[in-house]
């Protein structure tokens, strides 16, 4: 093996040269492609050799094929993995961020209402469940108790109103029922029914 150097580059020579005896028009599309990697045209012509080989590639038209069949391949197990890695994030979102969501919206809310900080209760460990991934359709005990103590309040507002009607008989015309309120009371009570 001798080494040659040229203009600041050292180039490999490795034994003989033969001729091969190709169309004009072939050798000039070849030698231009080969112009485009820096090496000389029995390099370019021994990697494309040996990319033929490695990839066990018929350059006739079969070659073609065995891609495109392996990226179809590729492309129908990566649309698989996709489909299963959305179905996992629905029912993530379904069976564990949404309720969490609302769970802890329905904290804030009870927080803001009530203008104290809640006093913190030991956390007990349940033991492990499997049917966490089973749909329901319960509401959840701290909603249930919210909506109760919402309707006991409105309950008790009711009959705080009740006690303030009388019954009104005028001279002329029939009797009608008069809610003793004042108009501050009348306003807030509006804002609460809308």
């Amino acid at each position: 093996m001798e080494k040659q150097s040229t203009n600041g580059r050292i180039k490999k020579r490795t034994g003989a040269y033969s001729n091969i005896t190709v169309r004009k028009e072939t050798a000039t599309r070849f030698r231009n492609y080969s112009k485009r990697f820096n090496n000389s045209h029995s390099e370019v012509l021994e990697g494309m050799i040996q990319y033929f080989k490695e990839n066990n590639l018929d350059p006739f038209g079969e070659g073609t094929k065995i891609i495109l069949d392996s990226i179809k391949k590729l492309e129908v197990k990566m649309m698989k993995k996709i489909d299963r890695l959305i179905a996992i994030i629905k029912n993530m979102e379904k069976t564990s961020i949404r309720p969490t969501y609302e769970m802890m919206l329905i904290l804030y809310e009870a927080y803001v209402k009530d203008g104290r900080k809640p006093r913190r209760e030991p956390v007990q460990i349940q033991e492990e469940r499997m049917d966490f991934l089973e749909p329901r359709n319960t509401v959840p005990k701290v909603e249930h108790d919210r909506i109760l103590q919402e309707f006991k309040e409105y309950k008790k507002h009711c009959n705080e109103m009740l006690q303030n009607v009388e019954k009104v008989e005028p001279m002329m015309g029939k009797p009608y029922l008069k809610i003793n309120m004042g108009i501050g009371d009348f306003e807030s009570l509006k804002y609460q029914l809308k």
